[in-house]
């Protein structure tokens, strides 16, 4: 009925659906302790007055996560352009 190559293809897709569970659950779990800040940070913008030094320190984290995305793409775009110009 089933020959052995559609079963092995079957059993091939399945461990790839397990695994892309597997890592959906392991992500979804490590992402939900992730809601805390530290202490310091904490104590340093806790009250109403502090509103100015709490923009700031959003704006460094802003600044500090956008820098790596930026290296990251100016880096594909040159592999990109080595690529198509190695093709061409």
């Amino acid at each position: 009925m089933f020959s052995k190559e559609n079963r092995v293809e079957r059993i091939e897709k399945r461990r790839i659906g397990l695994r892309v569970y597997f890592y959906i659950l392991c992500s979804i779990l490590y992402s939900l302790s992730s809601n805390a800040q530290c202490a310091m940070c904490r104590a340093a913008l806790g009250g109403e007055a502090n509103k100015a030094q709490a923009q700031a320190v959003n704006d460094g984290i802003v600044y500090l996560m956008v820098i790596p995305y930026l290296l990251m793409g100016v880096l594909g775009y040159v592999i990109y352009r080595m690529w198509k110009k190695k093709s061409a």
